[in-house]
């Protein structure tokens, strides 16, 4: 800039005042708005996206993951072991013919939903709590009351900027933005290193019958499929960077949803997304690749032979980036072990899943659980924040189980009590005993003593 130059926005600002705020409508965000707005607060929730659905509605990630308890080879009929809020939105989803039934993943089984019926289920749940929303709208600064309090935040929209103040405020995020913006503590990954994203799209004119009974019910696909794409891979007819497939059947017919690519960077890189030409090079790549495996898939598994490439997510899927220094931080030895806790406020069997290399590596808890206790989501630092979704406090390996759509919901249902209590009692943060979330859970039927 020159000296005569500045920085100028003459729109001007609206002014937002709330009992809660959450930011974000991902899995976590929907329960969390839900859940605080029903405790009689007045709920604003802000989503950068003109729907809700977080990873599941805009990245495709299709499976609901993290519900049934692992057996091997998925051994017996499903059992849900996840409970609460999540059972209004499978309710709601099924109303609209938009989950399937149980679908095997491996030692477990997932319900795979439709994209569009997430986005109206969202928009039905919120409207139905009488959660305000504010769609297309991204946070661009924090509020803050010294070095510690955050009151509120300032978002970008179209029609100008909005100062949202709020007595309580969740991060939804799934970035931690919020405490990053306000300067609190965060980490990135092992050491800064994430997990790569994935760009996962939908198959259309599949002869799914035909498909599932050459390769099988389960969605990993087998060990001749992985071996067909590594030999293509070589051969250099197609570049296929991962060789292990999973390919889910959807409510919708003849549609088979794909989560097969790796997106890398052009030079070898683990792409970061918070990194900004990081995120860019991964959307790009991973249209690249999900025209390269529709073309392999289409001229080699059967009943593919005339598939479509239907679409692909919104944007690229983002497994890992910041998380919190929480109060608690979840162990891998506690994913491991199937650690229980007094103050648990979520629980979970997802095996251990780490996406990197050609083939990703799943390490299960067999006909076992691990509990998810509440200061995961409570920070060091920081006053009338919370945390809720992907960026809880975690080590590494347990944060690639701890962070699927499931428990997300479970995360955002318990800080939606944890927030209302802190704004209705005047209670910090630091100072909220998981056993009186953990009531609260309960009476909404989480089955958390169960």
């Amino acid at each position: 800039m020159t000296s005569q130059s500045r920085l100028l926005d003459s729109r001007p600002a609206e002014r937002v005042t709330t009992d809660v705020l959450v930011v974000g409508g991902g899995a976590a965000g929907l329960a969390a708005a839900c859940t605080a707005a029903r405790q009689g607060l007045k709920v604003t929730l802000l989503e950068r996206y003109g729907f809700c659905g977080g990873a599941a509605g805009a990245g495709l990630a299709g499976p609901l993951c993290g519900l049934y308890l692992p057996r091997p080879g998925a051994a017996g009929k499903p059992e849900k072991i996840v409970f609460g809020f999540v059972d209004e939105f499978i309710s709601a989803m099924n109303g609209r013919g938009g989950l399937t039934g149980p679908v095997r993943y491996g030692d477990t089984y997932t319900l795979v939903h439709e994209p569009l019926a997430w986005r109206e289920t969202g928009d039905e749940l919120l409207q139905r709590h009488g959660v305000q929303v504010i769609y297309h709208t991204t946070v661009i600064g924090v509020h803050m009351e010294g070095g510690e309090r955050v009151e509120g935040v300032r978002a970008f929209t179209k029609q100008g900027a909005i100062d949202i103040r709020a007595q309580g405020t969740i991060d939804a995020s799934g970035d931690a933005d919020v405490f990053a913006m306000a300067g609190l503590p965060t980490n990135v990954g092992a050491d800064g290193k994430v997990q790569n994203p994935t760009m996962i799209f939908r198959m259309g004119n599949v002869d799914v019958e035909r498909f599932l009974a050459t390769y099988g019910s389960d969605a990993i696909m087998p060990e001749s499929v992985s071996k067909a794409i590594l030999a293509a891979n070589a051969a250099g007819t197609y570049e296929l960077p991962r060789a292990k497939a999973f390919l889910f059947p959807t409510p919708r017919e003849n549609e088979l949803l794909c989560n097969c690519t790796r997106v890398i960077g052009r030079d070898g890189r683990e792409l970061n997304p918070l990194v900004a030409a990081d995120l860019t090079e991964a959307e790009i790549e991973g249209r690249r690749q999900a025209r390269q495996y529709w073309a392999f898939f289409r001229a080699n598994l059967a009943g593919c032979e005339s598939a479509t490439l239907n679409d692909t997510g919104v944007q690229v899927g983002v497994r890992q980036t910041r998380q919190i220094a929480g109060i608690d931080t979840l162990q891998n030895q506690d994913v491991e072990t199937g650690r229980k806790r007094t103050d648990a406020i979520a629980r979970s069997a997802w095996p251990i899943e780490l996406h990197s290399g050609s083939k990703p590596r799943l390490s299960w808890l067999y006909e076992n659980h691990y509990d998810i206790p509440l200061g995961c989501f409570i920070p060091r630092q920081g006053e009338s924040l919370l945390a809720t979704g992907r960026c809880l406090s975690a080590q590494h390996e347990a944060m690639a189980s701890a962070r699927v759509t499931a428990q997300c919901f479970s995360y955002g249902h318990a800080m939606g009590h944890a927030a209302a209590l802190s704004v209705k009692e005047k209670i910090p943060v630091r100072s909220l005993r998981a056993a009186d979330v953990r009531t609260l859970l309960n009476k909404d039927g989480a089955q958390l003593d169960a």
